[in-house]
């Protein structure tokens, strides 16, 4: 009987035991400071974009830069070098082909389109602005300079003459609908690009008194959405 009385203090003292231990604990945590996930917007922002960047690898930005030489189709280009291809499977696309002989391809985008739609832009001497980028070979033409039969370098694009407005690719006006016209007007390179040593030698004559239109056979007539004289 007496060891009986024994166990059953032993057990009451050890449950007491373990409700102070459980309620003391309990206490504790809700006297603790807030998460981490309180943290504000702005900061668990920061640290996502964070995440994200990868450590050694700048971003992909455009260099511009200065091409020169003379725009043509690249089937031309591989067969002027004697290299064999399907030309159905490359047909329409052009390459600017350097002094160096460097083939570069161009981007069919609002500029450079116009190579492939208007067949006298190329095979001519032209200096292209252009945007390249790290491992990429295509270039984004920017804004195109052609030669005249003098060697005056003129900015090329296309004109309404009803509307007074630029155009950079084959299509009637944007306006009235009305055909629009090849324009050559001499201009010289922007100055930041002007000691540029990849800059024509064909337009080391500058600019000569041609008329606003710009002389030679690429400014006579107007031309529609198909590109026709």
């Amino acid at each position: 009987m007496r060891c009986f009385k024994l166990f059953t203090a032993v057990t009451a003292l050890g449950t007491v035991a373990c409700w102070v231990s459980v309620s003391g604990h309990a206490h504790f945590l809700e006297s603790q400071p807030a998460a981490s996930n309180d943290r504000p917007a702005a900061a668990l922002g920061a640290a996502a974009a964070q995440d994200d960047e990868t450590p050694g690898e700048p971003a992909d930005e455009p260099l511009k830069a200065l091409l020169s030489g003379r725009v043509m189709l690249l089937s031309e280009a591989l067969k002027q070098r004697g290299i064999k291809s399907y030309e159905p499977e490359i047909k329409g696309q052009v390459v600017l082909v350097t002094p160096e002989q460097e083939l570069v391809p161009i981007v069919p985008d609002w500029r450079g389109r116009a190579f492939y739609q208007d067949e006298r832009l190329r095979d001519r001497a032209v200096e292209l602005i252009v945007n390249r980028r790290r491992g990429v070979p295509w270039v984004q033409v920017l804004s195109i300079y052609m030669f005249d039969d003098s060697g005056v370098r003129n900015i090329t694009d296309y004109w309404c003459d009803v509307c007074s407005i630029p155009m950079y690719e084959i299509k009637d006006c944007e306006c009235c609908q009305a055909p629009i016209r090849l324009r050559l007007r001499p201009q010289e390179l922007p100055k930041e690009l002007q000691n540029s040593t990849r800059s024509s030698k064909a337009g080391s004559k500058g600019p000569g008194k041609a008329d606003s239109d710009g002389p030679g056979k690429a400014n006579s007539g107007k031309i529609g959405s198909k590109g026709s004289p």
